[in-house]
């Protein structure tokens, strides 16, 4: 079968890769040339772990190309994705729909054969109604049908999840949406990966809530940090026994300094804003989005009260060992880190800062922190060090040079990834999330 995937960013350049490996003839379509002139060249436009030897495979086989141009790009596909950004609307935090709706109108214009058109970005509900009315007011004769596939691609493991998925989830509204999207992922069916098949507002409503829902463990753990903080528990216990419960599970139970990303903080904003169209409020989500953007600066004071406070912290220096809103990417989008070296910049705190693959991202949109080519470099002087990020390459680190490297052995652990008896007993005073 052949599909065309319009978008090769993220979610494009991942599934297109991946149903090309599936054996399908993919065509990625992006209108920023030099993305598509770096793809030819074997560039990747993202980190991903393993992406690029997964593309270079597939290009040399023939089953994967890329193309500016969408009219000859989807010329004989059976499938078109709509894998766009939609990223939240300024001024109202609604889901700025422009590019869906422009590649909904160039597709419908230049449609030369029957086809599904699939919503793989992340949409409101409703969206797929619109492109639906948008496709079918350009007067294609084709026949066509408009189904919503959302994407669950965790960043670092995106590959595996597109592989081997939870659920695959298709919402379409007759019997040909289905029949061409079946054929799309028979080779997961055959491996008995679950598809669940919706209409096309519950798919795009599920995408959603899901993750809503994991937002919402992430803070609620983070508030039951506070709460260990202040009681002399261990939130690293709680999370443990409240996970083994069944109905609760273990995933997103790991206190940090808050969530960020491509599509959490966006994604809530954008259901929140539904609710409010539909006068429905949702006032979990509501409470979960103001929690998280307040948690990202507590954890700066949290390094700042290490400091001593206040005043001692003017003048100092702090190192940031990662930057990356969580390990295995170069995705900068709304991560802690920014909200935290601002919050130290604003506190007279000079800071330095190390991370495996986000530096590049970083630079201009943290202009007050200093980049540095190694974790030592960074601690080099440092009167306190905080991991905010839990890369492997900060997880055992020698902390006898570290020691010997920092000004003052303070370490501030805000992803919980060593031991504190350990951290001790090698001389440094040692703070954490959630534990006394």
């Amino acid at each position: 079968m052949k599909i065309a995937m319009v978008g090769s960013g993220y979610v494009g350049l991942v599934s297109g890769a991946c149903f090309a490996d599936f054996g399908h003839d993919v065509v990625c379509i992006d209108k920023d040339q030099s993305k598509i002139d770096a793809l030819h060249a074997g560039v990747m436009p993202i980190y991903e772990p393993g992406l690029d030897a997964l593309v270079e495979s597939n290009v040399r086989a023939g089953r994967l190309s890329f193309t500016t141009d969408l009219a000859a790009g989807i010329a004989g596909a059976a499938a078109i994705f709509i894998a766009v950004g939609t990223p939240s609307r300024r001024g109202d935090g609604h889901a700025d729909l422009s590019f869906v709706h422009a590649v909904a109108k160039e597709v419908g214009e230049h449609l030369a054969n029957d086809a599904v058109i699939v919503t793989k970005s992340t949409v409101p509900v409703g969206t797929g109604d619109e492109v639906e009315r948008i496709i079918a007011a350009s007067g294609t004769a084709h026949r066509f049908a408009v189904v919503s596939n959302p994407e669950f691609l965790r960043e670092g493991a995106a590959i595996g999840d597109f592989k081997r998925p939870d659920r695959i989830v298709i919402g379409a509204e007759d019997e040909f949406g289905r029949e061409i999207m079946r054929e799309v992922y028979r080779p997961l069916f055959l491996n008995e990966s679950p598809i669940l098949f919706t209409s096309r507002r519950s798919s795009e409503l599920i995408k959603y809530a899901a993750n809503a829902f994991l937002a919402t463990k992430i803070t609620f753990i983070n508030e039951m940090a506070d709460l260990c903080e202040k009681v002399g528990a261990d939130v690293q216990d709680v999370s443990r026994g409240i996970g083994m419960d069944g109905r609760i599970g273990s995933k997103f139970l790991h206190a940090g300094p808050g969530y960020g990303g491509s599509c959490f903080p966006k994604d809530t904003l954008a259901l929140l804003k539904t609710a409010e169209d539909y006068d429905s409020p949702v006032r979990i989500v509501e409470a979960v989005v103001k929690t998280n953007d307040s948690r990202k600066r507590a954890m700066g004071r949290k390094v700042i009260e290490a400091l001593g406070g206040s005043d001692a912290a003017r003048g100092r220096k702090v190192a940031l060992l990662g930057l990356t809103f969580k390990p295995n990417t170069d995705d900068m989008r709304d991560s802690p880190a920014i909200a935290i070296a601002q919050t130290l910049a604003d506190a007279g705190v000079s800071v330095a800062a190390y991370d495996p693959e986000g530096m590049e991202q970083a630079r201009p949109i943290m202009p007050e922190v200093a980049m540095c080519d190694s974790p030592y470099a960074a601690i080099e002087g440092a009167d306190a060090i905080a991991i905010v990020t839990e890369w492997d390459a900060f997880r055992a680190l020698d902390l006898g040079r570290v020691k010997e490297l920092a000004k003052a052995p303070v370490l501030v652990d805000l992803r919980n990834i060593y031991q504190p008896d350990d951290v001790r007993a090698a001389g440094f005073t040692y703070h954490s999330i959630g534990r006394a």
